[in-house]
């Protein structure tokens, strides 16, 4: 039986876990044997710009906080070497980056599960998600979208003004 104080301190991860799942749009869970220090730092701070929070997990606790929030159908991937990214921002973020990282990475980066809203994704789902652009980039093609019938109209309208001849002259204001 492990001493109170290092039972408390388990609690506390357990805790932070559950909640931090539970506050998160999405979630990643990686295998990460092999990889250097530096493609570490490089995957860091690539997930920091994107407000992802990455972190290594230990299994058994975070066994606890999946089981508590729901998500007990990831228990099994549950071994080895495991890191955990999430977001409580754009959702597809850590899919992309973590993708990303295990494409250019082979062997030595995997990802093991995920989770999106609650629910446990398949690996075909998975895939689906992290080939989606940027929250921004998403933004971007829908306003460019928005904005093309505009865009088309003031383009014709000025055609047709400069075919009237240009603009009409402005009036002067009459005179007292």
């Amino acid at each position: 039986m492990p001493n109170a104080k290092i039972l408390s301190e388990k609690q506390a991860i357990v805790a932070a876990l559950i909640e931090r799942i539970k506050n998160a749009n999405s979630g990643v869970f990686v295998d990460y044997k092999g990889i250097t220090v530096a493609q570490d730092t490089e995957l860091r701070t690539e997930l920091r710009k994107n407000d992802v929070e990455y972190s290594v997990i230990k299994n058994t606790l975070t066994r606890f906080a999946l089981d508590d929030c729901g998500l007990k159908e990831i228990d099994p991937i549950l071994n080895g070497t495991t890191s955990l990214a999430t977001s409580a921002g754009d959702p597809i973020a850590p899919f992309r980056i973590i993708s990303d990282y295990s494409k250019k990475l082979n062997d030595v980066f995997n990802i093991k599960a995920a989770f999106m809203d609650g629910k446990v994704l398949s690996d075909a789902e998975i895939a689906e998600i992290s080939a989606l652009p940027s929250k921004e980039a998403l933004y971007s093609q829908v306003f460019g979208t928005l904005l093309a019938p505009i865009t088309s109209l003031a383009v014709v309208l000025n055609q047709i003004l400069e075919q009237k001849g240009g603009a009409p002259a402005a009036e002067a204001p009459a005179a007292e």
